[in-house]
């Protein structure tokens, strides 16, 4: 029998990928923290980093990865120059991280929060 053997597969589960995508979401000028998707009476709670994946969903579309991101915004600063910032950071890192194109990155700003706002 002479046939190439495949030496195998790697499979990333989505909630990995959400951790690699919410510390690149923190790293970016202008971002105060992860929010929650579902808001509760309209209030944006910061998340602990070890609850980034209730702000970050991660599906795998035909081998590419689309990622939502659901972030708070300090408080004076332009958001759309932020949201595109947060993507073209998150992008980045995912790919340099995975090795596979991200088709993605979409940013819901889910509040603002200034410098002096309890957190």
């Amino acid at each position: 029998m002479t046939g190439e053997k495949k030496p195998g597969r790697i499979e990333i589960a989505p909630h990995a990928i959400a951790a690699i995508a919410g510390d690149a979401v923190l790293r970016c000028y202008g971002v105060v923290g992860v929010a929650s998707k579902n808001l509760i009476g309209g209030l944006a709670d910061l998340l602990q980093p070890d609850r980034w994946g209730r702000g970050v969903e991660v599906q795998v579309r035909d081998g590419q990865v689309v990622v939502d991101l659901y972030v708070i915004i300090q408080y004076g600063t332009r958001i759309s120059e932020v949201a595109h910032g947060v993507m073209n950071g998150v992008k980045y890192a995912l790919e340099q991280a995975l090795g596979i194109p991200v088709a993605e990155v979409n940013v819901h700003v889910q509040g603002l929060r200034g410098q002096n706002d309890p957190k």
